[in-house]
């Protein structure tokens, strides 16, 4: 398993922080299958449906990533961790493009549980990684081509720099066609018990399997 360690100074601030990380190996990333287009699909316009006229800072699983937002030191309302980000544009009618079937099968799974990931190539990282509230020094190009700083935002780092977060990712470990080990970030809610968040882990990691083959390991990690 992939080395990954957690800040005191996270844990000090939010002590039921946890993570999940997922290592997928021997993985096939394409185009998305329509079974995969059909779904998310369905779950975008399920989701419409059920919180039409409803404030999203008001759905629990938003709220609990707001406040870990707001505790690490930024404003939610400014800087809208990526589910939110997700559900915003769904609510807008605006649904989601296409990226390839990792990137879509993580945002349906995003989408799902309301709850912010991230994929990376293995093959770009060079680890240990940490996890830490990031400093002044601390940037990234974003997936979207601007530069992402990331002072008091929960940042993912490896030991060539600042490489993902809860917000938006960097270009610089993005998973393309060419991918074939990535490493999944299942930002969980502090308010579910291990044993739960296991079971998460274990249906998350089954669904991406289901549509890329290849094998995983999963793993709770606690500050």
């Amino acid at each position: 398993m992939i080395d990954l360690s957690i800040s005191n100074q996270i844990v000090e601030k939010v002590p039921q922080f946890k993570l999940g990380v997922i290592h997928y190996r021997k993985i096939v990333v394409s185009d998305s299958p329509q079974m995969l287009h059909s779904r998310m699909q369905l779950l975008q316009e399920q989701l419409k449906l059920e919180y039409e006229g409803t404030k999203l800072a008001v759905i629990d699983e938003i709220q609990q990533w707001r406040r870990i937002v707001k505790t690490l030191g930024v404003d939610p309302s400014k800087y809208r961790h990526s589910a939110e980000a997700l559900m915003r544009r769904v609510m807008k009618g605006d649904f989601l493009p296409s990226i390839n079937s990792a990137v879509d099968v993580t945002n349906l799974l995003s989408l799902q549980y309301k709850i912010p990931f991230g994929i990376y190539d293995v093959n770009k990282l060079q680890p240990p990684i940490q996890v830490y509230i990031g400093a002044e020094h601390d940037e990234y190009e974003a997936l979207n081509g601007r530069m992402y700083h990331l002072v008091n935002k929960l940042t993912l780092a490896d030991k060539h720099g600042a490489f993902g977060s809860p917000f938006v990712d960097s270009k610089r470990t993005s998973v393309t066609d060419e991918t074939t080990e990535c490493l999944q970030i299942v930002y969980l809610l502090p308010s579910i018990d291990n044993t739960k968040a296991n079971r998460q882990l274990e249906t998350i990691a089954h669904t991406f399997y289901s549509f890329h083959g290849g094998d995983y390991e999963y793993q709770l990690i606690e500050g």
